[in-house]
């Protein structure tokens, strides 16, 4: 599969000026910001009992383990301080009856092609504490034998022997919160991590037997230069991951307090941060990694880049997905979950979880009922973000629509997308495709088919799209 560049020297401070603006990463559609506190826990549970006739697909499960030891000053997850080990075990417990109410809500035992533990550092969590928890998953759900087993881990807190435990566990896929190589880089970041942790990491994950490894890298931290992410990407070379997931740094102080400990001054401009992905782009490229989607990279014998051929590319909560799940159970403070038809997430702060699971209640703090529009432009939207094309006659016999018709007014919009004389997106009467150029900026690309944007005009909700 070749994978063509675009004219990079198309790509102009006015271009990005004109690109760059808040913009969801449509891990969802609507995002989480349409959600509803007037979604509760009893149209949940309606929404789980009606499973029975419409799920035709195995289904997702996140579990979210909020504790960290310490926080990154760049994180932008929900975490929470361990201030002692009691507050785990606590948690544990809500975690677990949690996992009961909504196995006991469902009328089948669902099949589950993906598993994945994520926080926080869910790794902070004991052998036993670990090996109850998936043992508890286990008890309510049935994983097929090909299902994806991943966590989450820092490697500056897994030591080798929980590896090891890892895959006793069934775990086959690790995902490594690696950001940089670079010292400097991450001591500004808040990062306590050195490059000899992350050797040690895939060594034992290797020895150890792991089918897959992800590597996560982010650009646009403090003190990043072209010259010193370039001596990185030669360390994530050396390492060869399956995946390796390349993130845009979302700088929110106005969201995340821990950010404001990050000194502004020292962040990249935006043409140097966009500068960082082309040369990291480039590279992996180089290497004979396949760009998967806006932000993610495989080797063409994984999963996933098998998925990005064949065509089952999907995407949801938890990122790119090698099939189609549309049903995602979420587990723990925060977690999101999605029905086909429907969002839900729980409660954020852990205390308020634990007291509602304290009182047999499900932790729902809101959620979301999509319309059929809702559904249709979810469509789009995934289409875009994981092929770069909407095939018209498909869409039309999905949704009994005129799919140029219903996005007239979309076309018309994407038609003034462009750099110079480079459009974002090409049209014939068969459908729209993405062009090298515009799959730098499909984020903007995907915004045109967002009908709740507008909504948003003024709130500083998102991430910025360069």
């Amino acid at each position: 599969m070749v994978y063509e560049l675009p004219p990079v020297e198309l790509i102009t401070p006015v271009l990005l000026a004109a690109c760059d603006r808040p913009g969801p990463r449509y891990t969802s559609y609507p995002t989480a910001l349409e959600f509803s506190d007037a979604w509760t826990a009893d149209h949940y549970l309606k929404r789980l009992s009606a499973l029975r006739a419409a799920t035709d697909h195995p289904v997702s499960i996140y579990v979210h383990i909020p504790f960290c030891r310490r926080r990154c000053a760049f994180c932008g997850c929900n975490t929470a301080l361990c201030r002692n080990d009691g507050d785990i075990d606590r948690y544990l417990q809500a975690l677990h009856r949690e996992i009961d109410l909504v196995a006991s809500a469902l009328p089948f035992c669902p099949q589950v092609a993906q598993l994945h533990l994520g926080g926080g550092t869910p790794t902070i969590l004991s052998a036993p504490q670990l090996e109850a928890l998936i043992s508890h998953l286990r008890s309510h759900f049935s994983l097929i034998p090909e299902a994806e087993v991943s966590i989450e881990v820092n490697p500056a807190v897994t030591s080798a022997t929980q590896i090891r435990q890892l895959r006793e566990l069934g775990f086959n896929r690790l995902s490594a919160g690696v950001q940089d190589f670079d010292p400097e880089v991450l001591r500004a970041s808040g990062r306590m991590q050195s490059p000899k942790d992350t050797d040690m990491l895939v060594r034992e994950a290797r020895a150890s037997g792991f089918s897959s490894l992800n590597i996560d890298l982010m650009y646009g931290l403090p003190g990043q230069t072209p010259d010193r992410f370039c001596h990185s990407l030669d360390r994530v070379a050396l390492l060869r991951p399956e995946r390796i997931a390349l993130y845009s740094f979302a700088y929110m102080p106005w969201l995340k307090d821990n950010q404001k400990e990050l000194d502004e001054a020292k962040l990249p401009s935006r043409d140097v941060k966009f500068s960082l992905f082309i040369a990291a782009l480039q590279r992996l490229i180089m290497e004979g990694y396949l760009p998967i989607g806006m932000d993610h990279f495989a080797l063409s014998d994984d999963a996933m880049g098998q998925a990005l051929a064949a065509g089952t590319l999907h995407r949801n909560f938890m990122g790119y997905t090698v099939g189609r799940y549309p049903v995602l159970l979420g587990f723990g403070a925060s977690a999101i979950g999605s029905t086909g038809d429907s969002f839900n997430q729980n409660l954020r702060s852990t205390d308020a979880y634990i007291s509602r699971l304290a009182a047999d209640q499900l932790p729902v703090e809101k959620g979301l009922s999509l319309t059929r529009d809702d559904r249709i432009r979810q469509d789009v939207i995934e289409e875009l973000m994981c092929r770069f094309r909407i095939s018209y006659s498909e869409l039309s016999a999905r949704w009994d629509i005129d799919g140029r018709h219903y996005f007239a007014a979309e076309r018309a919009q994407l038609a003034t997308q462009r750099s110079g004389e480079v459009p974002f997106t090409e049209e014939d009467e068969s459908g729209l495709t993405v062009t090298p150029m515009g799959r730098l900026f499909v984020r903007n690309i995907a915004m045109v088919f967002d009908r709740h944007l507008k909504k948003h005009a003024d709130r500083p909700a998102f991430s910025r799209t360069v």
